[in-house]
């Protein structure tokens, strides 16, 4: 019998399972169903409680005995609860997507919002909306109705809206590259929030923080959902205090820590001694070096550098698609925007910054092999490693310092 769990199509890259270990003592699994499996298994009732994800959240609504008050008003449910048979449904995106919200410290009063797909989180966001007071509310969609107006009329004519919400799949893994709607159209905008907590900034996210504007992924949400779910599963009452410390723990579990810096600065050391159970290292030279089978200098000599840097930012686009990493990046990653966008998808950029007397010119970097050459490239880049940089680490005296910083800077990030 399957006490609690989560029923979905696709569960491969859920977190739930984690979120629900460690707010509650139950065994939780992810339950992965098609359309003809939903009535057998409602019908069998062999469960405690679970919840509901894509695309079943409006689906599972005939099953039910009792809905309550907010899911009736969305339409959607993501919570049941099996009380003796009797199968109540609740919906906790709501309370997630407003802690989101706030979190973000975007202000709906007012305000004219844009809500990205139809689903069932489009409709938890248009009522989260309207009972934060937003002044007006318009759905988007691929295509034109009554209720929704399409992509090209929200940047053509709605463009001075102030918060978007993306309620669509867009950005999410292994999609990481796309992006439902191109904010640099959106002069007055203030906000954004994306419901897509895999990867954990997405695209959308990244040029809306570019921009100027408050954006923050998913994340937040689905924990905050999931404790208001454990509350409805267990009839019990959750700390903020502990909600925001699982929170803090899963963000810490995930985000991949990104070293950046001069040849020779030490990103491969310092790397590898950092202690993050469960974390891979990755160092994105030795896999070029890999792929390619031969060394970097031989590379360059032979095909020059610009083909260098196209796999380098292939290989990037790659490893730091995943979570769970520490990935040590060659001097000049940082020099191509869109090698800076993929890392921060998932991870913080740590730049090592040895001063230039540390560092030492050597013919295995073709780029550097002279002291005049380290010096130009030093002078040349700095700028850049400190402007793309979340965390600046001091020059120091030992590896193993550095190390213990950027472990410390992690942790007050991540709050």
């Amino acid at each position: 019998m399957k006490q609690y769990g989560c029923i979905g199509k696709k569960l491969t890259h859920s977190f739930s399972k984690e979120i629900h270990a460690r707010l509650a003592d139950y065994a939780y699994e992810l339950i992965e169903l098609s359309e003809e499996e939903i009535a057998p298994f409602f019908e069998k009732k062999a469960f405690a409680a679970i919840n509901v994800t894509i695309p079943y959240k409006q689906t599972v609504i005939p099953f039910l005995q009792e809905v309550s008050p907010i899911a009736q008003r969305i339409g959607a449910v993501n919570t049941i609860v099996n009380r003796d048979g009797r199968l109540c449904g609740y919906n906790t995106d709501y309370y997630g997507m407003k802690a989101l919200i706030e979190k973000a410290g975007v202000d709906l009063p007012g305000k004219k919002v844009l809500i990205l797909g139809t689903g069932g989180t489009s409709k938890t966001a248009r009522v989260v909306a309207q009972d934060l007071g937003a002044g007006q509310i318009l759905t988007v969609s691929r295509r034109k109705s009554e209720n929704c107006v399409t992509y090209e009329e929200a940047v053509s004519e709605h463009a001075d809206a102030q918060v978007i919400i993306n309620t669509t799949p867009s950005g999410m893994y292994p999609d990481c590259g796309s992006k439902p709607i191109d904010v640099t159209a959106f002069d007055a905008l203030e906000g954004v929030i994306d419901a897509v907590y895999n990867p954990l900034s997405t695209n959308l996210i990244l040029e809306a923080r570019k921009k100027g504007a408050k954006a923050e992924g998913g994340l937040y949400m689905l924990v905050m959902q999931a404790v208001v779910a454990v509350e409805k599963f267990l009839d019990t009452k959750i700390p903020q205090e502990k909600a925001d410390a699982v929170y803090a723990s899963i963000l810490a579990s995930k985000e991949n820590i990104v070293l950046t810096g001069m040849p020779g600065s030490g990103k491969s050391t310092v790397g590898r001694m950092l202690d993050v159970q469960g974390f891979e290292f990755v160092d994105t030279d030795a896999e070029i070096e890999k792929r390619c089978g031969c060394t970097i200098r031989e590379l360059i000599e032979s095909k020059g550098e610009m083909y260098f840097r196209d796999l380098e930012s292939e290989v990037i686009r790659d490893v730091s698609s995943k979570s769970c990493r520490i990935i040590s990046t060659g001097g000049g990653a940082v020099l191509r925007a869109e090698n800076v966008h993929c890392l921060k998808r998932n991870g913080k950029l740590f730049f090592l910054n040895a001063a230039l007397h540390r560092l030492r010119a050597t013919q295995d970097r073709p780029l550097s092999n002279t002291d005049e050459k380290l010096a130009a490239l030093y002078e040349k880049r700095m700028p850049i490693y400190e402007s793309t940089a979340d965390v600046i680490v001091p020059d120091m005296a030992a590896p193993e310092e550095e190390a213990a910083y950027i472990l410390k800077k992690r942790m007050e990030l991540i709050g």
